[in-house]
């Protein structure tokens, strides 16, 4: 199924078909070399331990030749390829903006037709444009190390309003502690009332783990319906919006424009009201 809808079949029928069920999706995103895959295995191990089944849609940067997957996620958490509880799939970007693929919101709606207890999105890492995820996760995880200091200005604007939860991982290292306390003023000017999480993890010793699945728990129990009708409003959005660009034909409408583009009355704006789907 996800293969049908990664490659863009005819798939409208088969999303209608499913049932849809409100299974916690948990993005984890954060710049290149954070450690998120390592936190994630590190999560998936946790939950494993209480019996929880767990789906993984692993978003990876595309070949430039192929347009297929390059990093392959599923190798990183070869601990639990085997596991029959643990679904894990890598889908490539395809060069798609925002950290996500296109293909990525109906790919998590056919993972919830299924009987996962908790759904795991990790973008590609690139900074500040994948704040997509938002829009289609139920608590989003930021993961930043201590090097991730001198860069924490210019993501701000980015990761960090989107973060229902920062994570310093490989806190053992220099300088943990200084980016701990950045992160925790920053939070305080933003929100004072301590809605957004602050925690210190080693996903490689896999220390830290509990303390930040508690806070994910608590994130999820906050206002449940309403944060599920906002991120429900915006994949609407997304769905029309990608549906209603299909039939835009960017050649005929290149042949019109070069028609009329240099008359005297041409109106970029009116042209665009003509030419709207």
């Amino acid at each position: 199924m996800i293969s049908l809808i990664e490659n863009q079949a005819e798939n409208r029928i088969l999303l209608e078909s499913i049932p849809s069920r409100n299974i916690p999706v948990i993005g984890i995103t954060g710049p290149p070399g954070a450690g998120k895959s390592t936190l994630l295995s590190a999560m998936i191990e946790y939950l494993r331990k209480q019996d929880k089944r767990i789906a993984v849609l692993a978003v990876d940067p595309s070949s430039a030749f192929s347009q297929g997957s390059v990093l392959g996620d599923r190798i990183r958490m070869q601990n639990h390829y085997l596991d029959k509880e643990v679904f894990i799939r890598s889908i490539a970007n395809r060069g798609y903006l925002g950290g996500l693929s296109a293909a990525s919101s109906d790919i998590v709606s056919i993972l919830q037709a299924f009987s996962f207890d908790y759904i795991f999105l990790e973008t590609v890492g690139v900074g500040q444009s994948e704040i997509e995820i938002a829009s289609m996760a139920s608590c989003v995880v930021v993961v930043l190390v201590p090097e991730s200091g001198d860069e924490i200005q210019s993501i701000k604007a980015g990761l960090i309003e989107i973060a229902d939860i920062l994570v310093v991982n490989k806190a053992d290292r220099e300088g943990a502690g200084k980016l701990f306390g950045i992160l925790a003023s920053m939070l305080h000017e933003k929100d004072d009332q301590g809605n957004t999480g602050l925690v210190k993890t080693i996903a490689e010793q896999n220390q830290g783990i509990d303390d930040l699945w508690i806070e994910i728990l608590n994130q999820l129990s906050k206002a449940p319906k309403e944060k599920r009708m906002e991120r429900l409003l915006e994949r609407i959005y997304q769905i029309v919006s990608r549906k209603r660009m299909e039939n835009f034909n960017k050649e005929s409408i290149a042949q019109r424009l070069r028609e009329r583009m240099d008359l005297p009355n041409f109106n970029l704006y009116a042209f665009i009201r003509e030419i709207e789907p």
